[in-house]
C-alpha cells in the first residue's frame, strides 16, 4: 500500500495544503471529502455528504469539525482552516500540521502544537451514511480539545445563506439531530446557533460559479485528554430508524480491515496496484442499499452508463468482483429499449441519448465472459445483445442505423451530440460527430465479434453475424485511412453547402484519440502500425494520458478552465482525457513497443489532486494540471486494467 506523507514543509504552504484532496467513500455513493489542510475549497465538501434517490442527489450534512486546542497555559490554539470571502484564510491550522498519510485510504492529520501532538483519524461506515472522526493525543498533555460542529442541509450542488432560516436543530443526548435528517453525538456538547457567513470556496470562483456560503454554527464538543492514547470522538450518521452506529473508535477499525481486505481481494503486484484497487472501489456502490451500480466521479457525478461500461473491467473484473459485475451487467441490460441502453442521467431521468454506451456494453459482457468463463451469463443475455443489433440494423433514435451499403454504424440528429465528446454550450454540441465516428465503429465490428462468439458458446448459428462482421471491417479498413496519415475521426459527415450549389460528403481528419480504438479493443478492425502510432503519440499523448485533440488543429484549447461555458468549449478541444492511456496502452502493446514508461505521470499524479486516485481530466498545455472530477472511475478502471 502506498502511503502518502507530506512533511510539515508542504503541509505549512497553504496552495500544496488546499490543492490535495481526500476521499472517503461510504459504499452508497456518499461520503466524505476535503482538503489536506483542512480548507473548505469547494462547495461538496463536507465530513457527512448523504445520497439521494440517485448517487448525483447528494445532500451536505455536517460540514465541518474544527478543532481547538486548550493548553494548560490557558492559551487557546485552533487547528482549523477557513477562507473568507474577504480573503482572508483564518484559522491558519495548516501551519501547524506536522504530518498527513492516507494509508488504508483513510486520511490521518498530526498537528504539533509546542510539546502536545493531536492525532485525528476519519472513516465512514461502509453501507450506512455515517462518519466517525477520532482524534488521539500522541504526546504531551494533559489538554482540552474542542470541536465545533459547522453544519448546512442542502443540495450539493448549491449553496446556504444566511437570509434565510438557520437549520432546525433538535436536542438529543450528546448532540443534536438537525433539519431531521441527521444526528450528531459525542463528548461535552454545548450548542451555539449562529452563521458563520461568507465561507469562500476557491474551486468554485475558479470555475465561474457562486463561491460563497453560510454556514451554521451548530455547537461544540468537548473533552480533556490526560495522556497519550487518549480519544475524543464524534459520530455523525443520517437520521433513520436504524439503531445507532458502533463506537467511532470501532467504526475506524472496521475501515481499515476492510480496506484490507478490498485490497487482498485484487491481488495486486505492486503498490501502486494497491491504491488503485482501493481507488476503485470508492465507485462500487450499492444505491438505496440495492443495486449494485458504479459513480462515475466525486464529488458531482452520479452514474452514467457509458463510464460505468468503459470501467467494466477494471473496476470489476481487476478487483475480484466478477460477482458483483454479473448482478451489475445483469441489471443494466433490463434497461434496453429499441436497441439502446439506458443513460441514467445524474437528474434522475432515464435518457437513451448515447450511441457509443450500448456498443461499450456489448463489450463488457464479451469480457466477462472471456475474463470469467462465466458461459452462463453469455447465454441469458444473448437474446438481449442479439435485439441490440438487429435494432441497430433497423434504426433506431437519433438517426443511429447501420448503412446497408457498407455495414458501419452511422449516427446523428440536429442538436444531438451522441458520442462520448458530448459537450455543450448553450445547447449547442462543441462536438457532435454527426456521420460515422471512427471509436463507434470499431466499438461496432468488436461488438459483432463478440456477440458472434457468445452465440457459438451457446450453440447457436452465428454465420449471419460474422458476414456482416467482415463485410464492417472491409469497409472499415478502406474508409478510414486518411491521407494526413492517421485515422479519419468521422467519415461521411454532413455535407456542407457550397455557394455554387451542390454538396459533398464530409470526412473529417482532425487528430483526434477516437482512432486509438480501432487498433486497441480485442476484436479491432485494424493492426496498428508502429509508424502511426508513432506519429499520434507525439501529436497526443502526455505524461496524464492523450489529449482529446492535437495542438496542430484548429479549435485547439489547451486549458481546461474558465466558467462553465469556457470549460465545456475546451472539454474535448485538446483537454487530455486520462481515461485514454488504456486504449493509448492497449495499441502500443499490440503495435510492439514499449509500455514501461506510459504510466509513470499518472503514478506521479496518485499523490496529488485526489489523493490515491486519478482524475478526470487536464490541461493540454504543459505543466498539464489536473482539472475536473479529483476522482474519476474510468480513469481509475482503465489505469489499473492496462498496468496489470
Amino acid at each position: 500500500m502506498i502511503e502518502i506523507h507530506f512533511g510539515s514543509q508542504v503541509c505549512g504552504e497553504l496552495t500544496s495544503a488546499a490543492s490535495r484532496e481526500w476521499l472517503v467513500p461510504d459504499g452508497l455513493g456518499g461520503y466524505a471529502m476535503g482538503t489536506v489542510g483542512g480548507l473548505l475549497t469547494r462547495r461538496y465538501h463536507g465530513l457527512l455528504v448523504i445520497p439521494g434517490k440517485t448517487p448525483a442527489s447528494r445532500k451536505v450534512g455536517l460540514v465541518s469539525l474544527d478543532p481547538a486546542v486548550l493548553l494548560p497555559s490557558g492559551a487557546r490554539v485552533r487547528l482549523g482552516a477557513h477562507e473568507w470571502a474577504s480573503g482572508e484564510v483564518d484559522p491558519r491550522g495548516f501551519e501547524l500540521l506536522e504530518r498527513f498519510d492516507l494509508t488504508d485510504g483513510l486520511p490521518r492529520w498530526r498537528w504539533r502544537v509546542g510539546d502536545v501532538v493531536i492525532e485525528r483519524e476519519l472513516a465512514t461506515l461502509h453501507g450506512r451514511s455515517c462518519v466517525a472522526v477520532v482524534h488521539r493525543l500522541v504526546s504531551g498533555g494533559p489538554v482540552e480539545l474542542e470541536l465545533a460542529a459547522a453544519c448546512t442541509w442542502r443540495d450539493a450542488h448549491g449553496e446556504r445563506r444566511a437570509d434565510g432560516p438557520p437549520p432546525r436543530m433538535e436536542p438529543v443526548d450528546g448532540g443534536a439531530v438537525i433539519e431531521g435528517a441527521y444526528r450528531l453525538s459525542g463528548p461535552g456538547w454545548t450548542p451555539q446557533g449562529h452563521w458563520w457567513r461568507g465561507v469562500h470556496h476557491r474551486e468554485e470562483a475558479a470555475r465561474g460559479l457562486p463561491p460563497e456560503e453560510d454556514l451554521w454554527y451548530a455547537g461544540q464538543f468537548r473533552d480533556t485528554l490526560h495522556r497519550p492514547g487518549d480519544t475524543v470522538s464524534v459520530l455523525a450518521w443520517a437520521h433513520d430508524p436504524a439503531p445507532a452506529p458502533p463506537p467511532a473508535t470501532e467504526v475506524v477499525a472496521a475501515a481499515r480491515r476492510r480496506n484490507r481486505e478490498v485490497v487482498a481481494a485484487a491481488r495486486p503486484a505492486d503498490d501502486v496496484e494497491a491504491t488503485l484497487a482501493l481507488a476503485a472501489d470508492a465507485f462500487v456502490v450499492r444505491t438505496d442499499r440495492t443495486a449494485v451500480d458504479v459513480v462515475a466521479g466525486y464529488p458531482w457525478f452520479g452514474a452514467w452508463s457509458r463510464d460505468t461500461m468503459i470501467s467494466y473491467e477494471g473496476l470489476f473484473l481487476g478487483t475480484g468482483r466478477a460477482d458483483l459485475g454479473r448482478e451489475l451487467l445483469r441489471s443494466y441490460a433490463t434497461t434496453l429499449s429499441e436497441g439502446m441502453l439506458a443513460n441514467t442521467a445524474d437528474t434522475g431521468r432515464v435518457e437513451y441519448n448515447t450511441v457509443d454506451g450500448t456498443l461499450w456494453f456489448l463489450h463488457a459482457v464479451s469480457r466477462h465472459v472471456t475474463v470469467t468463463g462465466d458461459t452462463d451469463l453469455g447465454a441469458e443475455l444473448l437474446p438481449a445483445l442479439g435485439a441490440v443489433i438487429d435494432a441497430h440494423l433497423a434504426g433506431t433514435r437519433f438517426g443511429i442505423v447501420v448503412d446497408p451499403a457498407d455495414a458501419l454504424l452511422t449516427q446523428g440528429a440536429p442538436g444531438a451530440a451522441l458520442t462520448w465528446m458530448d459537450a455543450r454550450v448553450h445547447g449547442a454540441p462543441v462536438t457532435p460527430r454527426q456521420g460515422k465516428p471512427v471509436e463507434v465503429n470499431a466499438l461496432w465490428i468488436n461488438g459483432l465479434a463478440g456477440v458472434a462468439e457468445l452465440a457459438e458458446l451457446a450453440g447457436q448459428d452465428a454465420d449471419s453475424l460474422h458476414r456482416l462482421h467482415e463485410r464492417a471491417v472491409k469497409a472499415f479498413q478502406d474508409r478510414f485511412p486518411a491521407p494526413a496519415g492517421w485515422l479519419h475521426d468521422v467519415v461521411d459527415g454532413p455535407a456542407p453547402a457550397y455557394p455554387l450549389g451542390g454538396a459533398a460528403a464530409h470526412d473529417d481528419d482532425l487528430l483526434r484519440p477516437n482512432q486509438l480504438l480501432a487498433w486497441s479493443l480485442p476484436n479491432a478492425p485494424l493492426e496498428p502500425d508502429p509508424r502511426t502510432l508513432r506519429r499520434v503519440g507525439a501529436a497526443l499523448l502526455t505524461p496524464l494520458g492523450p489529449r482529446s485533440l492535437s495542438p496542430d488543429c484548429p479549435g485547439f484549447v489547451g486549458r481546461h478552465r474558465g466558467g462553465p461555458a469556457e470549460r465545456d468549449s475546451a472539454y474535448h478541444q485538446g483537454t487530455v482525457w486520462p481515461w485514454l492511456i488504456g486504449p493509448y496502452a492497449d495499441a502500443t502493446r499490440r503495435a510492439g513497443l514499449p509500455v514501461d514508461e506510459l504510466f509513470a505521470g499518472l503514478e506521479a499524479h496518485l499523490t496529488e489532486y485526489g489523493l490515491g486516485s486519478v482524475s478526470e481530466t487536464a490541461d493540454g498545455f504543459a505543466p498539464h494540471t489536473a482539472t475536473g472530477c479529483p476522482f474519476q472511475a474510468w480513469s481509475v478502471a482503465e489505469l489499473l486494467r492496462v498496468r496489470r
